[in-house]
């Protein structure tokens, strides 16, 4: 048993990607391997992936191993056929080049992931229960001391203005990493009031759920 404080955490967001690297196929296994042509990734790399398997479409990932032809994805567990039909998981992958740190946070606040359910009744039954349907959308606000001059503005600029997904991730102390594939949205109009720190928002949208690597 342990418990963790976030006091030290670093946020950055991608910087640059390289061009796309199709996938043609993607196997069903414990770790899934990704079949590509001419691949010059290597272990460690960070990848944003897209993928007809909507379980696996615009999450962050880790490369385990790689040759030119063959890229393992660290911890995505693609065995449910169900999940990952057989045969369909065509897609790409998109190396993060270079990230930008997000510094100078003032607030950090997480909204929504939350597990929904649907109302049971039955007519002979004296009371209703719940079944589990989906999670509702999350989403992440984070509240940055405004200065333009720092080099991640003209990021997260052209990040809001792209409109496509983007790789984020946070460094917490020691080795823990998580990642996040979002859609980001940067306030141009600080928040201002006397006696305070002017601030802006960072807001990320999550299009998949986390990615969390322990070391």
């Amino acid at each position: 048993m342990a418990v963790k404080l976030p006091n030290g955490a670093t946020i950055e967001h991608a910087a640059t990607y390289a061009a796309p690297l199709v996938v043609t196929a993607t196997s069903n296994a414990s770790e899934a391997i990704c079949t590509v042509a001419g691949a010059t990734l290597v272990a460690g790399d960070i990848v944003l992936a897209a993928s007809a398997w909507t379980a696996l479409n615009n999450k962050v990932v880790r490369v385990k191993a790689a040759t030119p032809t063959a890229i393992t994805l660290e911890s995505i567990d693609t065995t449910d056929t169900t999940v990952y039909p057989a045969g369909s998981g065509v897609g790409s992958l998109r190396k993060v080049l270079t990230w930008v740190q997000i510094p100078q946070v003032t607030d950090f606040a997480s909204a929504g992931g939350e597990q929904n359910y649907t109302d049971i009744n039955f007519l002979e039954a004296p009371q209703g229960f719940q079944i589990p349907t989906d999670k509702s959308a999350a989403s992440m606000t984070i509240t940055v001391a405004d200065d333009p001059a720092l080099p991640y503005v003209p990021v997260l600029n052209a990040a809001d203005l792209s409109k496509a997904i983007q790789a984020a991730r946070m460094n917490l102390p020691g080795v823990d990493k998580i990642y996040y594939g979002v859609f980001t949205s940067f306030s141009q109009q600080p928040a201002i009031s006397r006696n305070n720190v002017m601030t802006k928002t960072v807001s990320m949208a999550l299009q998949a759920s986390i990615t969390r690597y322990l070391s």
